[in-house]
């Protein structure tokens, strides 16, 4: 079958695509300790190849796979969690299924492809069950109280001490009592839920997150001798955190990262500014001079 060079360049483009989505795929169903999720996840596998092996009987040739992004995507998979990676991966490529419009009229299959690339798929990952996500509610609220509570007491403990070593000896003090006081707390509201979650792993979880939280906020008191610098890299600190774990979220669970980011940034340095302006009374009502 004669077909135009144009047409020809599209076909192996997908061919690539359809190539290196399988050996990702191929090669996380063999990490994956669920036999559930190695199963969709190698069935994905499988339709790509089956696609790949369609296109190939029209561009008649071979099309070996770009394996920088094959190795990009399966680490960022092993890292951040094959459900992250692969539906990461899902949303790069939507741009790239459009174009099969521009190949059907030659490659009839392509409309079949297409669909099961948009829906099929879909479904599939939609099935995916990793323990991380299933705990994200026991991350947020550890995410979530350590950035809206040591936010503010750094702001109203900088400037009423106004002394980093302080600032810093207090900060973590604080934040090491109400990390335990938290995990306590999941524990006993998840014991009483009716759910699958193991409590012990849910205040795990929420401890993880409120701890490290707490470490990345009062390290800059740690390193820096000005108090404001440090407060103002602290409350940077606080707004990236909540950016990368929103898009974690926006991308893994498909929620609205833009939402979700706004609600927590606004919490944490409302809270901030709050704290600061009641830190800088309290510290003239006492007459506290450092």
């Amino acid at each position: 079958m004669q077909i135009a060079e144009e047409i020809r360049r599209k076909i192996l483009v997908f061919q690539r695509l359809e190539i290196t989505e399988y050996h990702i795929y191929k090669k996380l169903a063999g990490k994956i300790k669920s036999p559930e999720n190695a199963k969709i996840v190698a069935q994905i596998a499988e339709d790509e190849l089956r696609h790949y092996e369609g296109l190939k009987k029209y561009s008649a040739q071979d099309v070996s796979p770009d394996w920088l992004t094959m190795w990009t995507y399966y680490i960022i998979s092993r890292v951040f969690g094959f459900t992250f990676g692969i539906k990461l991966m899902e949303r790069s490529e939507k741009g790239v299924q459009k174009n099969y419009d521009d190949i059907i009229a030659v490659v009839p299959e392509a409309a079949t492809f297409k669909h099961e690339e948009e829906i099929h798929e879909e479904k599939l990952v939609a099935l995916l069950d990793e323990e991380r996500l299933r705990y994200a509610g026991s991350i947020v609220l550890g995410l979530n109280d350590a950035l809206v509570e040591l936010t503010g007491a750094l702001a109203g403990l900088t400037l009423a001490l106004q002394n980093v070593k302080l600032i810093a000896l207090s900060g973590l003090i604080t934040g090491i009592a109400a990390s335990m006081s938290m995990a306590a707390s999941e524990y006993l509201s998840t014991r009483s839920e009716d759910t699958n979650k193991n409590p012990v792993r849910a205040a795990i979880y929420t401890g993880i997150a409120y701890i490290g939280t707490v470490i990345l906020l009062v390290l800059p008191y740690l390193l820096f001798e000005n108090y404001y610098l440090d407060l103002a890299i602290a409350l940077t600190t606080a707004v990236i955190i909540i950016a990368v774990f929103n898009y974690y979220i926006s991308v893994a669970k498909d929620e609205s990262f833009r939402e979700r980011f706004l609600e927590m940034a606004g919490l944490s340095l409302g809270v901030a500014i709050i704290s600061f302006i009641i830190g800088y009374f309290i510290r003239i009502w006492l007459g506290i001079e450092i």
